[in-house]
């Protein structure tokens, strides 16, 4: 169902203790994040946009504010509630494709259906399915070293999309990548999140800005949704 408000953070911030200095890595913060849409997380490295993502992730606790994932309460489950919540509701996608090497495509795509302890007989027809999305069916049988780096980030998108997660949670996607592929990647992530699929890309590439429907702006801790592109620095 698309436009069904599928994460949210009230008042979330994040602090860390270095030394006697306290350093605010996200101030207090509140936003939504709805099926159906590709929200760009833009901002300058350390700006506290990969902060942001992390606690939507459930990858690291709020210092104060609640986090929800699918009506989930995220910030008040244990360690291992938290990995069954990711496993099933958040499917990640990684600037360096984090491919297992001695793997091939289909092997490395059927990694969270294996962690989920599903039935093996079905894997392997569910990777070859989220292969065949992304268009990458054909080289399932490659292994990572000899695919483009273009190939490899489409294979990860599969793998981020073999459990049917409602969010695909992205850590500059279209780092490593020549402008051709960033082009393919970043359609197919569109189409995604046309199909139902709340992606949300963490970049500081502005080039980007052209595949979103909306856009969060965060600078020095401060994240705000942009209204306007006119409204973004150059």
């Amino acid at each position: 169902m698309k436009n069904r408000t599928i994460a949210e953070v009230m008042q979330v911030y994040k602090t860390y203790q270095t030394g006697d200095t306290l350093i605010t890595a996200l101030h207090s913060t509140s936003l939504q994040f709805k099926t159906g849409e590709l929200t760009l997380i833009l901002g300058p490295s350390g700006s506290g946009k990969t902060t942001l993502l992390s606690l939507l992730g459930c990858v690291i606790y709020p210092t104060g504010g609640d986090v929800f994932i699918d009506g989930q309460q995220a910030n008040l489950l244990s360690a291992n509630e938290l990995s069954v919540l990711r496993l099933g509701k958040i499917g990640f996608v990684f600037q360096g494709f984090n491919l297992i090497a001695p793997l091939n495509a289909l092997e490395n795509v059927m990694i969270p259906l294996q962690l989920r302890n599903n039935k093996a007989a079905g894997n392997k027809q569910k990777a070859e399915a989220a292969l065949e999305l992304v268009g990458m069916k054909d080289r399932m049988k490659n292994l990572p070293k000899m695919l483009s780096g273009g190939q490899q980030q489409r294979v990860a998108i599969a793998r981020a999309l073999v459990t049917d997660p409602p969010i695909i949670l992205c850590d500059e996607p279209t780092a490593a990548l020549d402008p051709k592929s960033v082009g393919v990647v970043m359609e197919e992530l569109k189409t995604l999140a046309i199909n139902g699929k709340s992606v949300i890309v963490v970049t500081h590439d502005m080039r980007l800005k052209q595949y979103a429907d909306r856009i969060i702006y965060v600078d020095n801790g401060l994240a705000a949704e942009v209204e306007h592109l006119s409204l973004l620095p150059h």
